[in-house]
């Protein structure tokens, strides 16, 4: 197999033009190496046929059923109706079908078909709309088999995708293999070729698994490959801003209502040896969420300033930036700080406030800049700059760390994490950076109660909602998609943001917040809910990091199931950061003891660094079936937690491959050099962003 063919463009495909292609390109697509690494959010299998007495509401699944008594053709303005029931010998099933009348012939009583759908609950009985109706002998030549399912954008079908990377996989023969053969062998995983096709294309599940296993071993290791390049060409470096401790961070501690946890006295120590030490700080933070690791930071930032340097902290939303700097503020005006003279610099900011904000930072008038990446931009000059932190670290790659770090010369890096990853596979993934663990949450802090209940409680959980707010709180609701029909059985925000707007009194704001959304519009809505203009966000998981509005009290997560635990755990951080007593809603839609056990453990915890254990114990097939993580280095298809024995492996792989041939120069590392080199919409590289 050649290059030319996987550069080839998609447009060069049969059946995709210009048009097409443009759809193809907005979902990253643009060469057919991009296609192949386009992988399938879902799967729709075709499983066995079950009993109507056994199906579950939210399931999709396949029923034999004879239809009973006549059907029903009604119109309703411009929608035409079918409607009839069906059964077997356990139950019966309301059938629903919108603009199909030429169905009617066919859907004669006492006929037996194979139904295909979702099925909901209507009253006493469980019904399918709009079911795919399949003859016997036709269903079980389906049976037991899979179709891929892609992420798409308006205008651009499923069926269009699948045919395209059915075309490219004739077109381009062999793919060629680059991970070594006794890697491959002592860790049981098959060829790169069998794996990119059983993406896409599984057999069945077993090949499903296999294929995910190899391609997520193949992310982890281009991944510490490339951070071991990295760090290969990285030298120690002499500490060009040796600093002292100072008295002004002696008088805060002493003034605060609140002494520092052990875990904080450690993390600081660390942090006052770096700055005082022979080299320069490359430091971690990681704490779980409400820990405490801001005022770690300020602590480092307010000796920076004593010791006449500058201190820069980015975080990855401005409204997380502006609070910071509000925070700050308050600090400073509260405790009587004369040191630190902080500015907020943004991307929102006015041309005019921007230059003002950009000529205090140039001339020294400012110490203490807090903002967003708008800090990396060409036009921002530093003075003195000797302190970089990175709040949200995952959120931030090793590029657009050393971006801001390289506005001066060798200066010390913080970076902070609020996602407990356990040590072990913290060391591999954050290889720059020594790590402090802030494991302990400050004294008096209430723990929030938590609830692990089916839909049935959905009424009740909306009744709570509203008298928190009526109590002047502010609430989230979580949903795992954005619009209907990214995945069955799984609830959107947009429609659920109108149902919350029936159920609850019109006085009570409701707000949607999702991805898809451009960044000022994010900013917005997360402000406004930030100032209390919303009551209740129904949002997408955007909300995991960058929001932190002590006055809400409640989160109630939808499909609580298709969510890792740790994600959970992060959004559950979104709550608890304020004096009142809050509360987590997980809200189960599946009647799985294994997924009960699992919810279990955040039923029973609070600890970020307990649950990242037990989601390392719980390994399955990763989330490709679910959502995708969002939050701590979200590789497409590896899993962290799910994928750790393999992550340990690459690491170990990537170290043994570097020391017997450091610039991959071998004739057997050849392809795996080039893969490294080569970007495709498949590898997220962590370390260029």
């Amino acid at each position: 197999m050649g290059e030319r063919e996987l550069s080839e463009l998609v447009t060069n495909l049969k059946g995709i033009g210009e048009k097409t292609g443009k759809l193809f390109n907005k979902c990253g697509i643009y060469s057919c190496r991009d296609l192949l690494s386009y992988y399938p959010r879902d799967y729709d299998y075709f499983g066995e046929v079950i009993n109507a007495c056994d199906a579950r509401e939210g399931q999709t699944c396949a029923l034999k059923l004879t239809i009973i008594g006549s059907v029903s053709k009604r119109r309703v303005r411009n929608l035409s109706i079918l409607s009839f029931e069906a059964a077997d010998q356990t139950g019966k099933v309301k059938m629903t079908y919108f603009n199909a009348p030429y169905l009617f012939n066919s859907l004669k009583s006492g006929t037996i078909h194979i139904f295909r759908g979702t099925i909901r609950k209507k009253g006493s009985f469980i019904a399918m709309d709009q079911p795919k109706m399949y003859k016997i002998e036709e269903y079980a030549a389906l049976c037991g088999s899979m179709r891929p399912k892609y992420s798409l954008v308006k205008g651009l079908t499923n069926n269009a995708v699948t045919k395209a990377v059915e075309q490219t996989f004739l077109n381009i023969g062999k793919l060629e293999e680059y991970v070594p053969d006794d890697i491959l062998k002592r860790l049981g995983l098959i060829s790169y070729a069998s794996a990119a096709y059983g993406i896409h294309f599984p057999k069945n599940m077993e090949e499903l698994e296999n294929s995910r296993r190899r391609l997520a071993y193949d992310e982890f290791l281009l991944f510490i490959l490339k951070l071991r390049l990295l760090k290969l060409t990285q030298t120690e470096v002499d500490n060009s801003f040796p600093m002292i401790e100072v008295s002004e961070v002696k008088r805060l501690l002493e003034k605060l209502p609140y002494s520092l946890t052990g875990a904080q006295e450690r993390a600081w120590q660390d942090i006052m040896s770096d700055l005082s030490g022979k080299h320069v700080m490359n430091r971690l933070i990681q704490g779980d969420v409400g820990s405490g690791k801001t005022i770690v930071s300020f602590m480092a930032l307010l000796t920076a300033a004593a010791n006449g340097y500058q201190g820069a902290i980015m975080a990855p939303t401005e409204v997380l930036a502006t609070q910071h700097y509000d925070n700050f503020k308050k600090m400073i005006d509260k405790y009587k700080i004369t040191s630190l003279k902080p500015v907020l610099l943004t991307g929102s900011l006015s041309a005019k406030d921007k230059r003002n904000a950009q000529q205090m930072i140039a001339d020294g008038e400012v110490n203490c800049i807090i903002g967003t990446n708008a800090l990396i931009q060409e036009k921002v000059n530093y003075k003195n700059l000797a302190l970089v932190v990175t709040d949200e670290q995952h959120r931030f790659g090793v590029r657009q760390r050393e971006s801001l770090a390289g506005k001066g010369e060798n200066v010390h890096i913080l970076a902070m994490s609020a996602t407990p990853i356990p040590r072990t596979l913290a060391i591999i993934l954050y290889g720059d950076l020594s790590i402090s663990i802030i494991d302990e949450l400050p004294k008096g802090r209430l723990p929030i109660k938590n609830c692990v209940v089916g839909t049935d409680y959905r009424d009740t959980a909306y009744k709570f909602i509203k008298s928190q707010v009526e109590a002047g709180h502010q609430s989230y609701v979580i949903c795992p998609m954005i619009e209907e029909g990214e995945l069955n059985g799984a609830e959107n925000v947009m429609d659920y943001s109108e149902k919350l707007r029936q159920v609850l009194p019109s006085g009570i704001q409701v707000g949607v917040l999702h991805g898809k959304m451009k960044p000022s519009v994010k900013d917005e809505i997360m402000d406004a809910f930030a100032k209390k203009d919303i009551d209740v966000l129904v949002s997408t998981t955007v909300i995991e990091v960058g929001i932190d509005v002590p006055n809400a009290t409640v989160i109630m997560i939808e499909n609580a199931e298709r969510f890792g635990l740790s994600q959970l755990h992060q959004l559950r951080g979104r709550v608890g950061r304020g004096d009142a007593q809050s509360y987590c809603i997980f809200i189960n839609t599946t009647d799985s003891e294994d997924t009960k056990k699992r919810l279990d453990i955040m039923n029973k915890s609070n600890d970020g660094f307990v649950i990242a254990e037990k989601d390392l114990e719980q390994r399955g097939p990763g989330d490709l079936f679910g959502v995708r993580q969002s939050g701590e280095l979200s590789f497409r298809v590896g899993d962290i937690y799910h994928d750790s024995d393999l992550l340990k492996e690459a690491a170990s792989d990537a170290d043994r491959i570097l020391s017997s041939d450091e610039e991959l120069s071998l004739p057997q590392h050849r392809v795996l050099k080039d893969k490294i080199s080569t970007k495709s919409a498949n590898f997220v590289d962590f370390t260029t962003l």
